[in-house]
């Protein structure tokens, strides 16, 4: 039985405290070490992006992808539909997961330079490259698995710590894409 991402993440958070806490970080070399590896890390995971892309960008698949977007938590309107493409979705999501990866590396900055925090460079080495590596664009694209059960567009978001607090995932099914349809909540296809 393969434990799911978010325990492996929290192994991994708890095994790498422990052996930050028998890093010398007051070693300009050691710390220098762990910048030059938090850096490494983040090149590997922009590599994997920018190939990503060029696959998606070489398929060009232009196979037609309706789902129904859910409407914001807390508001009372129905939600909208969508009617894309999958190079176009795939293209979104991965504009997706670089700002994210480029939000964590600004607040890491923010820790590190600003703040003087080294301990969290050890787990923002890891924890993203792990992320970027179990992507479903990654799953897709790098590893060449089918879009098929959870891999399957749109996709579902990821079971999270505030995952209760969100609006449901995108409907494709065909009964709430019909129905959206009637009710006109429709959107204009994005090339």
């Amino acid at each position: 039985m393969a434990l799911s991402p978010q325990i492996t993440n929290l192994i991994i958070i708890l095994g790498m405290m422990q052996v930050a806490k028998k890093i010398p970080f007051d070693d300009p070399n050691v710390l220098n070490i762990c910048r030059a590896v938090y850096i490494a890390s983040n090149l590997i995971i922009l590599s994997i992006y920018l190939y990503i892309k060029a696959t998606i960008d070489k398929k060009k698949d232009m196979t037609t992808l309706k789902y129904v977007e859910p409407a914001p938590m807390g508001s009372s309107e129905e939600g909208k539909l969508v009617t894309t493409t999958v190079h176009a979705y795939d293209v979104g999501q991965l504009k997706n997961l670089m700002r994210s990866q480029g939000m964590g590396v600004l607040m890491m900055g923010v820790m590190h330079i600003y703040f003087k925090y080294t301990n969290p460079l050890l787990i923002q080495s890891i924890i993203p490259l792990k992320g970027a590596l179990e992507a479903n664009l990654t799953k897709i694209h790098v590893w060449g698995q089918p879009a098929v059960g959870d891999l399957k567009r749109p996709f579902k978001a990821a079971a999270g710590f505030m995952s209760g607090l969100q609006s449901g995932p995108a409907q494709a099914d065909k009964k709430a894409v019909e129905a959206a349809e009637r009710a006109g909540r429709g959107g204009v296809k994005e090339e």
